[in-house]
């Protein structure tokens, strides 16, 4: 039986959504999310701070 993948400790930087979950193997991931229209941008990393740094950095390419 899969495991639910579910978000928790979600934060906003700008338009990036950051999220913690666990991997199909049991460890914490954190994703980072853009949600603007069009940008399709996302990533996961082992550190929030990791997030956070990418999430601060990002630049939407659709304007």
């Amino acid at each position: 039986m899969p495991s639910r993948d579910f978000f928790h400790s979600v934060m906003r930087i700008g338009p990036v959504q950051i999220g913690t979950h666990r991997d199909r193997n049991g460890r914490t991931k954190h994703a980072a999310v853009c949600t603007s229209d069009r940008c399709g941008w996302s990533a996961d990393f082992s550190s929030q701070s990791a997030a956070q740094l990418a999430a601060r950095t990002h630049r939407c390419r659709v304007r």
